[in-house]
């Protein structure tokens, strides 16, 4: 789900609460060493996000927030603020010249350059926490 965070709205942080949890907590932050990522320069996006870029050739900037249940990736148009929310059960990473990060048929690409190195933690620990959620609903077949 894409909003516009520009302002913020009651409806709004209670529809993100909704989708991917409740931010965690100072302490909990401190243990994992971080919630949230260095900025990201975003290579391209999927048509149908095509609104949220600069129109001009600005670069365009995006950040990923862990949550309990899902993550949000906040991205800059100018002086607005978008944020898409994304559980962990509809999240696809692909790590190709870059990060990809898929969910519903819309999808974010991040270049590959020295911002993105500086964020490999923070990706490894995004997967780790992905796969502790998948834990939680075992599927195998009995």
């Amino acid at each position: 789900m894409l909003l516009n965070t520009t302002h913020t709205n009651k409806e709004n942080n209670k529809l993100i609460d909704d989708i991917v949890g409740k931010p965690f907590s100072l302490i909990q932050s401190i243990k994992m060493r971080g919630v949230g990522s260095k900025r990201m320069i975003v290579d391209e996006v999927s048509p149908n996000m095509a609104s949220i870029l600069n129109t001009v050739s600005d670069t365009n900037y995006g950040n990923i927030e862990l949550r309990p249940i899902g993550i949000l990736i906040h991205i800059t148009k100018g002086l607005q603020n978008f944020t898409w929310a994304i559980p962990y059960y509809q999240l696809v990473v692909y790590k190709i010249n870059g990060s990809s990060i898929h969910s519903n048929g819309k999808f974010i690409h991040f270049r590959n350059n020295r911002t993105f190195k500086e964020n490999k933690k923070f990706f490894d620990k995004l997967m780790n926490e992905k796969i502790k959620y998948d834990q939680q609903f075992n599927f195998s077949p009995q």
